[in-house]
């Protein structure tokens, strides 16, 4: 969970105020994140494009490696035989699962 000081924290009314200032101080990175409240709620946070690109880019590195492992599996999966595997009756049987129940 992402923590926020009480400085990182507006109203969208004192947001809305404020806004040229605090897209500055975002931009040039003197403030690292602006939490946005409504109704005391968080409901947006403001942060750099900088920053934005880079947690996309972190996102996109993740998925690769989610798609790799998946691969991985799938390659695995391909070279076992057919006879390794359980039938759903037996996978039912073994976890104690009424295939009719469901």
């Amino acid at each position: 969970m992402v923590h926020y000081a009480q400085s990182e924290l507006l109203s969208i009314t004192d947001f809305a105020k404020k806004i040229g200032n605090i897209v500055k101080g975002v931009r040039e990175e003197a403030i690292e994140k602006i939490g946005i409240l409504k109704n005391n709620r968080l409901e947006a946070v403001l942060i750099s494009t900088n920053e934005y690109e880079r947690l996309k880019r972190y996102e996109e590195i993740v998925e690769e490696l989610e798609n790799q492992e998946l691969l991985k599996i799938v390659e695995h999966r391909a070279k076992t035989s057919l006879s390794e595997y359980l039938s759903s009756e037996d996978m039912a049987r073994k976890f104690n699962i009424d295939l009719n129940s469901l």
